[in-house]
């Protein structure tokens, strides 16, 4: 026994309570757009016709999921690791095999507002992942699931940034000196899903990929700037997304 719970990981494959408690008898499509995108989301389904097909309820608040094809789905992300996490295991329970999710990130370096951000890899600071995976220090995307999110960036004649993202799950615990210890690990960006995200992936044998867009910057300790939170980048990520998703259909 360990002096910090955090650290005991339990390899049982199954816990008390799986994801698929309910049997819903529901077959989700193969291939999921999961993206931190708030309620726009939602908006663009109705306006697009998408049918709800699944539902997972939280006591605050319902998160519907939509058919875009018979293999894509689109289901908003609640922002936070534990019920992102909990929302996508339940879907990976359901059915889905590859994941792609986007939202916003905080710029730790100089990058301008709006840039797109592909990950390579996630400093584990926060506690989801621990329960999904040993402690180790990175949690890894999916290498051929980045691939096909540069590429249709890339053909979308969009430029983007890789780097490692630091995912936290403490938004003001983001301290100068953590920052700085971050930074020098090579993050560029700093996010709150990632690295629970792809540590449920690996858990569970499916593939997920990221990309970001920097909203807020941290890159000057002294002078925290929320700048105007990304907003013009929702619907182009949002798109981005599904068009990712669809490219591994």
């Amino acid at each position: 026994m360990s002096n910090y719970p955090i650290l005991e990981y339990d390899y049982a494959p199954r816990a008390v309570l799986e994801p698929d408690h309910e049997n819903l008898g529901v077959e989700l499509p193969p291939c999921a757009a999961f993206p931190f995108l708030g309620d726009c989301v939602d908006e663009y389904a109705r306006e697009h016709g998408y049918p709800v097909i699944a539902t997972f309820k939280t006591v605050t608040k319902d998160y519907p999921v939509y058919r875009v094809s018979d293999d894509v789905c689109l289901c908003q992300a609640p922002v936070g690791a534990p019920v992102a996490v909990s929302l996508m295991d339940w879907m990976i329970a359901y059915g889905v095999r590859s994941v792609v999710s986007t939202g916003a990130c905080g710029a730790l370096i100089d990058l301008p507002e709006n840039t797109f951000v592909v990950p390579k890899r996630a400093l584990r600071d926060e506690g989801t992942s621990y329960h999904y995976m040993p402690p180790a220090r990175w949690s890894y995307l999916d290498d051929g699931l980045q691939s096909r999110i540069t590429r249709t960036l890339e053909e979308a004649g969009i430029s983007c940034v890789s780097c490692d993202t630091w995912t936290t799950d403490a938004i003001y615990r983001e301290t100068v000196d953590k920052v700085r210890r971050s930074r020098a690990e090579g993050c560029g960006v700093v996010d709150m899903e990632c690295a629970s995200l792809s540590a449920c992936a690996e858990f569970r044998h499916v593939a997920f990929g990221q990309f970001m867009y920097t909203a807020d910057t941290l890159a000057n300790t002294e002078a925290y700037d929320a700048r105007s939170w990304g907003e013009e980048s929702l619907l182009p990520a949002l798109e981005l997304c599904l068009k990712a998703a669809m490219s591994q259909a």
